[in-house]
């Protein structure tokens, strides 16, 4: 598991819109490595990244002056499927990936090649289903070519029900034409 070296402990504020990070030489870290969104002169962490980093030691999150756990956070989301992405999320960045926010395929995620966030564009979109899930071989298909047709790797992460991922490459059966 590759281990992702913040050197202090983040402070957060947790507040309608999400938590948000104050401390300027905090929100240059967390920005290099690939987290949060600029709001103003504060960082707003999506609730996926504030719970990966909670759950990873590097954040303290606080609602009120008083700090909240993992659970309350979870439970907290406005995202009915934060804990699929929670997963997806821990899974990739514990690969060394940088992950960010999709173009809204569901549960998906832009993928960037290990060391090349900031120089290069994603290589690939991650999108889940968590295991029993129905969907269609159509809606499968209509993703993976709209995926395609952005130049973008498909990628499938199927989140077993013990929260295991399993990632499979999908391309579409027939090449995109205009």
């Amino acid at each position: 598991m590759v281990v992702e070296e913040i050197p202090y402990l983040l402070i957060g504020h947790l507040t309608e819109k999400g938590v948000i990070i104050d401390d300027i030489k905090a929100q240059e870290e967390l920005k290099k490595r690939g987290y949060g969104e600029e709001m103003g002169e504060k960082l707003l962490l999506k609730d996926y990244e504030a719970i990966f980093l909670l759950f990873s030691g590097k954040l303290r999150v606080l609602k009120d002056g008083k700090e909240i756990s993992i659970n309350e956070l979870v439970n907290m989301s406005k995202d009915a499927n934060i804990w699929t992405r929670f997963l997806i999320y821990r899974d990739l960045r514990s690969r060394g990936y940088v992950v960010s926010e999709g173009f809204g395929f569901g549960v998906d995620f832009r993928v960037y090649d290990r060391g090349e966030y900031g120089a290069k564009p994603a290589k690939y979109v991650v999108f889940g289903l968590n295991e029993g899930t129905k969907t269609s071989i159509k809606e499968l298909c209509e993703i993976v070519s709209q995926i395609e047709r952005m130049g973008k790797e498909a990628v499938l992460a199927v989140i077993e029900r013990r929260g295991e991922v399993i990632y499979y490459k999908i391309q579409s059966w027939f090449p995109y034409k205009d």
